[in-house]
């Protein structure tokens, strides 16, 4: 007779945990393809009491319209907003309007992907170099995996032949805006 009044309440507990775990009809639910969300990376994280990262400072200079396109097309906006220390060869928009005709068009295309972030990670060091730190003769490791000559003339610098023009500080390392697109050779 025991048994028979314990049926009740184990039948009530089976209830209980099956009311727990049924659908309960709402609308809300994580995504089950990650493949299909729109993932973003650090990039777009908006935050405007911070200084400036890399990418934020060439995204907010009118003569970087061409570098940013450049880097967007490659996929290499995360690169520039991580915690760094980064040292970037900015070319100026001018830089690129110096190449041969048709080139910028050539490399923005997305089959171009590859070589495009090879030529963007040429302009890119890791580390914080500016200043005195940049000296004449030194060979500056680019995250393209080459080395870069620079060439000190009293106060004029060079990296591979680009005149650094101005240098703008941001909060993961420094832009050096430059007069010339490096190539990789």
């Amino acid at each position: 007779m025991k048994a028979f009044h314990l049926f009740p309440i184990i039948f009530s507990m089976v209830l209980v945990l099956g009311a727990c775990t049924q659908d309960t009809g709402s609308t809300a639910s994580a995504p089950t393809d990650t493949a299909s969300a729109d993932v973003k990376g650090q990039s777009t994280v908006q935050d405007d009491l911070s200084s400036k990262n890399v990418l934020q400072v060439a995204i907010g200079s009118k003569d970087h319209t061409t570098l940013v396109a450049a880097v967007q097309a490659a996929g290499l906006e995360d690169v520039l907003v991580n915690a760094g220390p980064l040292t970037v060869f900015a070319p100026t928009n001018a830089a690129f309007d110096a190449l041969p005709a048709g080139t910028v068009e050539d490399l923005l295309k997305p089959e171009n992907k590859s070589k495009l972030a090879g030529i963007i990670k040429y302009h890119a060091a890791p580390g914080n170099y500016q200043g005195k730190l940049l000296k004449d003769g030194m060979m500056l490791y680019q995250a393209s995996g080459h080395y870069v000559k620079v060439v000190r003339d009293g106060d004029n610098v060079t990296v591979d032949g680009a005149k650094i023009l101005g240098t703008v500080q941001a909060s993961n390392g420094v832009v050096h805006v430059v007069d010339k697109v490096m190539l990789p050779h």
